[in-house]
């Protein structure tokens, strides 16, 4: 019988035999681009981006998180290549109990297992740079163990070499938009997500940011327990926010409230923003004199709050940027046109023609549009949460063709996505709310010296870096 440690460092080892392949796939599909442009010919974009995905699709891991990430940002690439990308999956294979053992021993010690009364060897759930593990620590805390797979570093550098290429081939295709912005965002937060002891700062931030909300929960850290690779939380219970779907719409509200105050209000307050809104990374707990079943089963209890999971993607703002995200907003509300080329400058758009800055409000009012409308609605109507933002991403597409290509400033990128994402879930939710009343409740008062101190205070108080100016 093989060793099970053996068949781990197997399974391994052939993912890095699959990176060499890729390489090699998605070099010939940026070659064929580059040939068909080379020759005049018309190339089929189709065809180009199924074997792009096909060439990626031997991975799993970070690529796949890339890749997807790109799919949800709009017109970061062409809508042939976010729908082939969009479709591939973004977990690696999970660790076995053995090859676990092992890499709890690389970060806590030969003694780790005793460092807790229990620990589950097998996951709880997977991701793409992590898994977790529920373990029980000796004063009786659940927790939540995230242990980040072998050797990710070298995999994410790999699969940022690779999405260099895909952005080469994009680049050959008249683009809409000039994409080297993105490509360096990207790349500093998936490289910033490999840093446990980073997320567990932003984890802390959090924790001063919502310490008087008790609709929202963060989890504490267990510092004697964690390390750069292995971050351990206490575990937050809650009920899956699709479990919800079918619940009463006040109860869908509730959820829906938790949630633009979880985004928007450390943004509105503090320059930062939780840049992975997807609905793995809500839970809900349930009032307590009607919670759902230990397990999970039986009839739904009465919503309370959220239970915010995730700190590995969050984007932090220099407060200018945020004067800007206002000063547009008042811009589309009031027909200010200065106030919204302002914040396109703020943001670092340049070279803006009136038909560059008309286009961009294409999108602009789309982002901003239930937050301008003063009544209760759904977050989009006549929409799904996989359509979401398409038809108006494909006009600002056609557009930009013509009057571009447009050069995305890197703060902006995450910004956009977190929207959409968020946008995505309130969909699931179909809730009913008036956003403009509540985001005009989340910055009343807003100045850019509180938001200046605010955000001094409490990022010197959770040891995070101050956002860089440039």
């Amino acid at each position: 019988m093989s060793n099970p440690d053996d068949q781990e460092e197997n399974r391994f080892s052939a993912r890095a035999a699959r990176y060499v392949r890729v390489g090699t796939n998605v070099g010939a599909v940026a070659a064929r681009v580059a040939s068909q442009r080379l020759l005049g010919l018309d190339s089929d974009d189709s065809k180009n981006a199924a074997a792009l995905a096909a060439a990626l699709g031997g991975l799993k891991g970070p690529i796949m998180k890339v890749a997807q990430l790109m799919a949800t940002i709009p017109e970061a690439l062409p809508p042939e290549y976010a729908e082939q990308l969009s479709q591939l999956q973004s977990q690696a294979p999970p660790m076995g109990p053995a090859f676990v053992r092992r890499r709890m021993v690389a970060e806590l010690g030969a003694d780790w297992a005793a460092r807790f009364r229990s620990f589950e060897p097998q996951s709880a759930a997977s991701a793409s740079l992590g898994q977790v593990h529920r373990a029980v620590a000796h004063d009786g805390r659940a927790l939540a163990c995230k242990l980040q797979y072998p050797d990710m570093n070298s995999a994410v550098e790999a699969d940022l070499t690779q999405l260099k290429v895909v952005f080469a081939v994009h680049a050959r295709m008249n683009p809409a938009i000039d994409t080297g912005e993105i490509l360096k965002e990207v790349s500093a937060r998936l490289r910033e997500e490999l840093d446990y002891e980073l997320e567990a700062r932003h984890m802390a931030l959090y924790a001063l940011i919502f310490k008087d909300e008790p609709r929202i929960r963060v989890p504490e850290l267990a510092a004697e327990l964690s390390t750069r690779r292995l971050l351990t939380m206490t575990w937050l219970e809650g009920r899956r926010l699709l479990d919800y779907k079918a619940a009463p719409v006040e109860d869908r509200n509730t959820i829906a409230r938790a949630m633009f105050k979880a985004w928007w209000y450390p943004f509105s307050h503090y320059g930062v923003i939780h840049g992975d809104p997807h609905l793995g990374n809500y839970t809900v707990f349930e009032e307590p004199e009607r919670p759902a079943n230990a397990n999970g089963a039986g009839e739904l209890g009465r919503p309370a709050g959220i239970n915010l999971l995730d700190y590995g993607c969050i984007r932090t703002f220099p407060t200018q940027f945020v004067q800007g995200v206002i000063d547009l907003y008042n811009g589309l509300l009031h027909d200010r046109r200065d106030l919204v080329v302002h914040a396109y400058e703020t943001w670092g758009f340049t070279g803006l023609s009136n038909e560059l800055i008309d286009v961009l409000n294409i999108w602009a009012r789309f982002i901003y549009g239930p937050l301008l409308d003063d009544r209760a609605r759904e977050i989009a109507e006549g929409t799904t949460p996989g359509q979401y933002g398409r038809k108006e991403a494909f006009t600002v597409h056609k557009a930009l063709k013509e009057k571009g290509p447009v050069r995305v400033p890197r703060e902006f990128v995450f910004m956009d996505r977190a929207a959409i994402g968020l946008g995505g879930v309130f969909l699931h939710l179909r809730a009913r709310l008036n956003y403009h009343n509540i985001f005009n409740e989340t910055i009343e008062g807003f100045t850019l010296e509180d938001v200046s101190e605010r955000q001094k205070a409490a990022f010197a108080a959770a040891g995070v870096p101050l956002p860089v100016v440039a």
